[in-house]
C-alpha cells in the first residue's frame, strides 16, 4: 500500500522498507518470542514484528561457539519484514553482531536499545536507558552499527530521559538522526518512571520538529484502536509502536489496521475464541520447550490473556501451578475468565 488512506495516515517508511500498517510489534525481552509472534500473525494487522530484545555481548559469545540465542529462535525462517533488536554499549560489538543478524537470520531492521529502565541493563551493564545521558555517545554507537549493516536500515528506541529532571530525548533524536539511522521510536516516560503513570504523548509529539530526515514512531499505552488513530492523527508520528497492550490482546494490530483504514472495528473474539488461541499459544511454546518448561514459560502468558476480567485473579492463582499440560487445559477450560 502507497498511498495515504481515509484517515490521512501514510505507510511507515524504514529506508526501504514500506511498512503498512505502520503499526510496529514492540520487541520485549521474555514475551515476543517466535511463539508470540506467529499468534500475532494469525491476526494480522502487525506491519512490522520484532524479535526479543538480545544481547549483543552473549549473542557474540555463542555465536563464537556455534549457536544461536534462543530468543531467535525461528526468525531465520519467518515472513518478512522481521526486526530484530540489541542492546549494549561498546560499538564494536553491536556493529558486529548487527553483521551477524542480518548474515545468520536475514534480519531486515536492526534495532538498538537506548531505553530499557532494567536494572540488570542501566546500572550493571551501563547499556539501555543509561546512555541516554550521553547522547554523544549514542551518537557513536548508531554510526558504528549504520556502517557495519548497510544497506540493512538501523534504527533506535529511547525513552524520554534518565528521570524527569533529566530529559534528553531531542539532543538523544538529534544525534541518532545524525549518525545515520533509519528511524527512531520514543517510549513516552522516562527510565525513573519505568512502566507507572502515563505515556507523555506531547513530550513526543515535540521530539518531530527536530527530525529533518528519519520518521518518529511513537510508543506507550497504546491500548485501543481509538487512541492508535489519536497518535498518528494529532501526535505527528509517522508510527506507532504496540508493546503490553499486545500480550493478552494480540488481534489488537488487527483492530488498529481496520480502524486506521476507516473500516469497522472487528470485534474481540468470543470467550471460546480467545480460549482457543491461548491454548494454541502454549501448544507452540510446548511444542519448542518440552511440557516442564514450556508449561513454566506459559503462565506469565496467560495471565495477560486474563488480565482485566473478572475472575482473573483466581484465574492466575491456579495457572501458576500448573505443571502438566493436561493441568493447563483444565485450568483453561474451567476457570479462565470469560470477556462476555
Amino acid at each position: 500500500m502507497s498511498t495515504i488512506t481515509s484517515t490521512g495516515v501514510a505507510p511507515l517508511g524504514i529506508g526501504p522498507l514500506v511498512i503498512w500498517p505502520p503499526v510496529v510489534q514492540a520487541p520485549m525481552a521474555g514475551f515476543t518470542n517466535l511463539a508470540f509472534r506467529q499468534v500475532v500473525r494469525d491476526y494480522g494487522g502487525a506491519g512490522l514484528q520484532f524479535t526479543e530484545m538480545v544481547s549483543a555481548r552473549g549473542f557474540a559469545w555463542l555465536d563464537d561457539h556455534g549457536e544461536l540465542p534462543d530468543r531467535l529462535w525461528g526468525v531465520a525462517d519467518e515472513p518478512r519484514p522481521m526486526g530484530v533488536q540489541i542492546w549494549d554499549n561498546d560499538p564494536d560489538t553491536l556493529a558486529r553482531v548487527g553483521q551477524r543478524l542480518i548474515e545468520e537470520c536475514g534480519a531486515d531492521v536492526v534495532d538498538i536499545n537506548f531505553g530499557c529502565p532494567v536494572k540488570q541493563v542501566t546500572d550493571k551493564a551501563y547499556s539501555g536507558s543509561y546512555l541516554l545521558q550521553d547522547p554523544r555517545r549514542v551518537g557513536e554507537i548508531v554510526e558504528r552499527v549504520v556502517r557495519a549493516c548497510e544497506p540493512v536500515p538501523v534504527t533506535a528506541k529511547i525513552r524520554l530521559g534518565r528521570s524527569r529532571r533529566e530529559v534528553t530525548a531531542i539532543a538523544v533524536a538529534r544525534a541518532v538522526e545524525q549518525s545515520g539511522a533509519a528511524a527512531l521510536t520514543v517510549h513516552g516516560r522516562t527510565a525513573q518512571d519505568y512502566f507507572a503513570g502515563q505515556a507523555d504523548w506531547q513530550q513526543i509529539a515535540d521530539i518531530k520538529p527536530h527530525l529533518q530526515r528519519i520518521p518518529l514512531i511513537g510508543n506507550g499505552d497504546i491500548n485501543s484502536p481509538a487512541r492508535a488513530v489519536e497518535a498518528l492523527t494529532r501526535r505527528g508520528v509517522d508510527g506507532i509502536m504496540i508493546g503490553r497492550a499486545a500480550l493478552g490482546r494480540p488481534w489488537i494490530f488487527r483492530q488498529i489496521a481496520a480502524a486506521l483504514q476507516g473500516l469497522p472495528v472487528p470485534p474481540d473474539p468470543s470467550a471460546e475464541e480467545e480460549r482457543d488461541c491461548l491454548l494454541r499459544h502454549y501448544d507452540r511454546i510446548v511444542d519448542r520447550f518440552g511440557v516442564g518448561k514450556g508449561t513454566m514459560l506459559m503462565r506469565k502468558y496467560a495471565c495477560c490473556y486474563a488480565q482485566r476480567r473478572p475472575g482473573a485473579r483466581q484465574f492466575r492463582t491456579h495457572v501458576a501451578q500448573v505443571r502438566s499440560r493436561a493441568e493447563f487445559h483444565e485450568v483453561v477450560r474451567t476457570l479462565f475468565p470469560s470477556a462476555e
